[in-house]
């Protein structure tokens, strides 16, 4: 009953706007780092944002930096990732995963293997 799920994708044109939620069941996100990645056609997953539990620090890719924004919203047990100004090159799927611990408090974007689960992921397509 441990899960995280991934919502909020789908088709939109250069320049607009999306909302991905990363939802999680049978457990608090309070106390988890969380972050999220992505996975273009033909490329590695990359880090794209996350944010530590305690201290709420923040990180994002360079390439997003501006244009989307991550946040928790513990009321409804889901970490948000705001996304704007959308790019072609934003297209890919889109997963949350979580890192338990104590607070780190500077969450890393390239050691993927600190983060213990991860969601089924969610598709983004920028196009036209």
């Amino acid at each position: 009953q441990l899960q995280l799920v991934e919502s909020g994708g789908g088709l939109v044109q250069p320049g607009g706007s999306l909302r991905l939620s990363c939802a999680a069941s049978g457990f608090s996100l309070d106390y988890y780092t969380v972050g999220w990645f992505r996975r273009a056609p033909g490329k590695e997953r990359e880090g794209v944002s996350c944010v530590t539990w305690s201290t709420y620090s923040s990180n994002y890719k360079h390439s997003v930096k501006g244009r989307f924004t991550i946040s928790r919203d513990n009321a409804k047990n889901t970490v948000d990732l705001q996304m704007n100004s959308l790019k072609p090159e934003d297209t890919a799927v889109y997963y949350c995963a979580v890192q338990g611990g104590p607070d780190p408090n500077f969450c890393s974007l390239l050691d993927q293997g600190r983060y213990n689960r991860w969601g089924q992921g969610t598709q983004v397509t920028v196009s036209s």
